[in-house]
């Protein structure tokens, strides 16, 4: 009889693995608290998931929202404009988001509001022990969701293969963001049910039980409830042990004979949906409402995976590995279920019309499909560790966390930007601790700096080195400098270096520089609010353009969307040429 002690040292590396995620888990989640402001998680996207909770069980208002301007100007909730509600004819409201991430939140929110209530803090909604439960209770979902992971995977994978499954599926990949930093979104809720369903389909193919087919259902309903694309959650138990044409046959046999177990699975997935059937029909009067999405299948986005916006097999290289995987399931009674699901998937994913999925790290709507990804991925890894392949694909492995995990950092300064990605910007940041301000300028400017100033010949045309007060209200540009330039000389550059102090004036304010001769013109501008600047220092700023043409007219001021008032410390003008070789 093998003994717990043996059972336990049996499946130590897997175990481990997921203690070890959780540790990193944490001390992100620690690491990127802020510090000036208080903890809130449940805005933007996050805030219209979340609302069912706050205006159904705090204020009893569903429609009227009289509560969201004094909540939203406390805690900043919904970006500004409630954009997370949709104003109705009759002049009430229906919220946006789907409410199953709500009910998956509802616990946390209930320990929020008992903390709340002994603790003294306001019991709205959005206080800090409301932002701490659904922030660390979706770590603690994660982390059970994990052990649910591994204790599936041990079905069919080793140990080691488990593990080092875990490791790649949660510290190579975005997930890390999403379980650990942006929390309060759908996605790790998601990851939860994507897991459960593995299992529910698991152990009713094993053993056909009504529960294990409630189950199906159900998840399946609420996970449609929050995102109502996560429906095609369907073909994995629809396609689970369809491997071969003998286990389809025992397959379909078995649906036959448990056809009241078809009857319960329709039934629960109907319940899975129910409370947004109702909802709808309370709000709008119509128990279907279009919350407006449209999907372009015909035309999709490939540049959701390959683009350097926040391309999935750029910034999430890990998931080369996923996709490659599909090609080592054949064995596996998982085999089509996988297959056909991860390729819809993607291509769902691929053809929403919003495509950029809004502020991001990589593409975000697929995060809640790795457990499904994590089988392809063990398949892949079990065949690498087991070849002459082992060291290779674990010294791989090992630098893929490492690339994610300090990536993920990036992403929390903004430095690896959430909306404004480039090809050439990624270049200068890409495991670099400490960018440079020509560095950031490449999130802006289209010109690539020369690599060395080595060979080019520098003449200043322009220098201030006091003090300069400068105001200017929105919409305004605020000239600095300008001149006629000289003659071009073969390979010419103008490189613009300033230094700024603009307490609360950074936002949506640019340093711009413009090059025109005749009908000619272009030019370029930074950022004054960037990812290394602080609104109460005095932060440097530098750029270079490329001269187009000869003898342009060169024009040097800031523009700003909502005002400026600062100061210039220094402004430096210089123009690099390189005379064409005799």
């Amino acid at each position: 009889m093998i003994t717990f002690r043996e059972r336990f040292m049996k499946n130590a590396f897997s175990l481990a693995a997921c203690w070890l995620i959780l540790l990193v888990y944490v001390n992100y989640r620690v690491d990127t608290l802020p510090r000036e402001r208080p903890l809130v998680v449940t805005s933007w996207d996050a805030f219209g998931y979340y609302m069912y909770l706050p205006a159904g069980l705090i204020y009893h208002d569903f429609t009227r929202l009289n509560w969201l301007d004094t909540a939203d100007a406390r805690y900043h909730l919904t970006g500004g404009d409630g954009w997370q509600a949709i104003k109705l004819d009759d002049g009430r409201y229906t919220f946006k988001y789907l409410g199953g991430v709500a009910i998956m939140q509802l616990p946390l929110f209930l320990a929020g509001h008992l903390v709340a209530y002994l603790t003294g803090a306001p019991a709205d909604g959005f206080s800090p022990p409301y932002q701490y439960a659904i922030s660390f209770g979706a770590l603690l979902y994660c982390f059970l969701a994990l052990l649910l992971l591994r204790r599936f995977l041990l079905g069919y994978f080793s140990d080691v293969v488990t593990g080092c499954t875990l490791l790649l599926l949660a510290l190579a990949s975005n997930l890390m963001q999403y379980a650990a930093g942006d929390n309060g979104l759908s996605h790790v809720y998601l990851f939860v049910l994507y897991v459960l369903i593995l299992r529910a389909t698991s152990s009713w193919h094993r053993k056909p039980a009504l529960f294990s087919a409630a189950a199906i259902g159900y998840i399946i309903g609420l996970a449609t409830m929050s995102r109502p694309t996560e429906a095609i959650m369907l073909f994995i138990p629809l396609l689970w042990h369809t491997h071969t044409p003998q286990a389809a046959r025992a397959k379909w046999k078995a649906v036959n004979d448990h056809r009241s177990h078809l009857m319960i699975t329709l039934l629960f997935g109907f319940i899975g949906i129910l409370p947004q059937l109702i909802y709808w029909k309370a709000t709008t009067g119509s128990f279907i409402y279009d919350v407006g999405s449209k999907w372009v299948f015909l035309n999709p986005w490939f540049r959701v995976l390959l683009g350097w916006e926040k391309g999935w097999f750029i910034y999430t290289p890990v998931a080369v590995l996923f996709v490659a995987g599909l090609f080592f399931v054949k064995k596996f009674e998982f085999k089509n279920a996988v297959i056909w699901f991860c390729l819809f998937n993607i291509w769902i994913i691929i053809a929403w019309d919003e495509w950029r999925y809004g502020g991001s790290y990589s593409t975000r709507a697929l995060v809640q499909s790795y457990p499904v990804f994590a089988l392809p991925l063990a398949a892949l890894s079990s065949r690498a560790l087991a070849s002459r392949w082992r060291i290779p694909f674990i010294a791989v492995g090992l630098y893929l966390i490492g690339v994610n995990i300090f990536q993920t950092y990036q992403y929390s300064k903004t430095i690896l930007h959430y909306d404004d990605m480039n090809r050439k910007y990624y270049s200068r940041i890409y495991l670099n601790p400490d960018p440079s301000p020509l560095d950031i300028s490449l999130l802006d400017v289209e010109d690539m700096p020369p690599k060395t100033t080595d060979g080019l010949h520098p003449t200043l045309l322009y220098r201030l080195d006091r003090q300069t007060p400068l105001s200017a209200p929105a919409g305004e540009k605020l000239p600095l400098w300008d001149t006629a330039l000289g003659a071009k000389t073969g390979t010419t550059w103008i490189e613009v270096q300033a230094r700024i102090l603009a307490p609360g004036h950074l936002w949506h304010s640019f340093l711009a520089a413009s090059l025109t001769q005749g009908d000619s013109s272009r030019s370029a501008r930074v950022r004054l609010y960037s990812p290394i600047s602080n609104n109460d220092s005095v932060n440097e700023y530098r750029f270079f353009m490329r001269l187009p043409f000869s003898a342009p007219r060169l024009e040097v001021y800031l523009t700003t969307d909502y005002g400026f008032r600062g100061e210039i410390r220094s402004l430096t003008i210089t123009r690099w040429d390189k005379k064409p070789a005799p």
